[in-house]
């Protein structure tokens, strides 16, 4: 339980974010700290993937898309052409199918939003099953660039597909009911609701995934990152905690792409582009690659800020320096570091080339 008690300051915080935006009239800030809490949710199953398994993945945003385009698809496309089919009647008879009608007054019949929740994630496991059993036999640069290419593949493929609608990607995605009255949407009148459901979500993650580290397990995983032959010859099996760490990764990220999109009630191109994957891994770095607690307040700052337009036009290229800079002065995360340490190091170390050239 010890581990756990840092969570409830985190929840007394959240509390208190919500509160102090009910007092002062600025309940608009509470859209993106819950689209910030969804990113999050990826980006700290990446930080145990690349900080305790030591592998590093550019195609998350991959993943993010698979939850979120399958998710989209099946509660927006009409089953109605196709209600001969076998397959459809008993699933309409099964109560997983919802009727309704379109904003244009059509007749539909889509999969309802938690069965097509549990096929995104279910796709995405297996598609990180696939994936990952070749991958992460690779290490370094050839693993970065082989889940980058997968990364890419998903963006073409969401891109050129019209069944997800190509370049202009998804909208009219239903809310998700949940349990109790509650539901994910991006109705204004739901903002706190959909707020503490958000952080909720994050936080059941978060509690997880704390758990998972400090277990067997987790001890496992370190042996993996500090070295994979050493683990080997003490008994752990390296390649079967990294499949399992990358599909758990990979169905974080899948979830986070459910909510966000239906909180959203859409999804574009956008979120299977390779500078989102390249955003997530920036953020686990300036948060520390294993530091858990790091991971999530850099990730909730970073996505809350960009999500306000705070950096405009140049958010990539913030990104892009932000994982510069903390590769050069501080890799072990923003959180653990003497920033000045590095610059004097990196200073001294040119000082001393210099004086060799003389």
């Amino acid at each position: 339980m010890k581990r756990l008690l840092p969570v409830l300051p985190l929840l007394a915080c959240v509390i208190g974010v919500q509160l102090l935006c009910s007092a002062t009239d600025t309940l608009y800030y509470l859209t993106q700290m819950t689209m910030s809490a969804y990113y999050s949710l990826l980006i700290i199953a990446l930080c145990v993937l690349m900080g305790y398994a030591g592998q590093i993945s550019l195609g998350h945003a991959g993943f993010f898309a698979i939850g979120g385009y399958i998710s989209a698809a099946l509660t927006t496309h009409s089953l109605i052409p196709y209600g001969d089919n076998g397959l459809v009647k008993f699933l309409d008879s099964s109560g997983m199918l919802l009727s309704g009608q379109s904003l244009y007054g059509e007749e539909l019949l889509v999969v309802s939003p938690g069965v097509a929740c549990v096929v995104a994630v279910f796709t995405a496991a297996v598609i990180a099953v696939f994936i990952g059993i070749p991958v992460l036999k690779l290490k370094g640069h050839y693993l970065a660039m082989a889940t980058l290419g997968f990364g890419i593949i998903i963006y073409r493929v969401v891109l050129a597909v019209e069944y997800f609608g190509e370049a202009d990607g998804l909208s009219e995605v239903p809310a998700f009911p949940l349990f109790a009255g509650l539901s994910v949407s991006g109705n204004f009148v739901d903002r706190v609701q959909n707020y503490y459901i958000a952080w909720g979500v994050l936080l059941l993650g978060m509690i997880l995934l704390l758990n998972l580290i400090d277990s067997r397990v987790g001890r496992g995983l370190r042996g993996v990152h500090g070295s994979e032959e050493a683990a080997d010859a003490m008994g752990v099996n390296t390649s079967r905690y990294k499949l399992q760490t990358f599909v758990l990764s990979a169905v974080f990220a899948a979830v986070a792409g459910v909510f966000l999109t239906h909180y959203n009630g859409g999804i574009g191109t956008s979120e299977a582009g390779v500078m989102k994957s390249v955003r997530y891994v920036a953020i686990v770095a300036v948060g520390g690659m294993a530091n858990l607690w790091g991971a999530l307040l850099m990730g909730v700052v970073l996505n809350f800020l960009s999500l306000r337009g705070v950096f405009g036009s140049y958010d990539d290229a913030v990104f892009g320096l932000i994982l510069i800079g903390i590769m050069l002065f501080a890799p072990n995360g923003i959180l653990s570091i003497s920033v000045r340490y590095h610059l004097l190091r990196l200073l001294g170390k040119n000082k001393q080339d210099d004086g060799k050239e003389a």
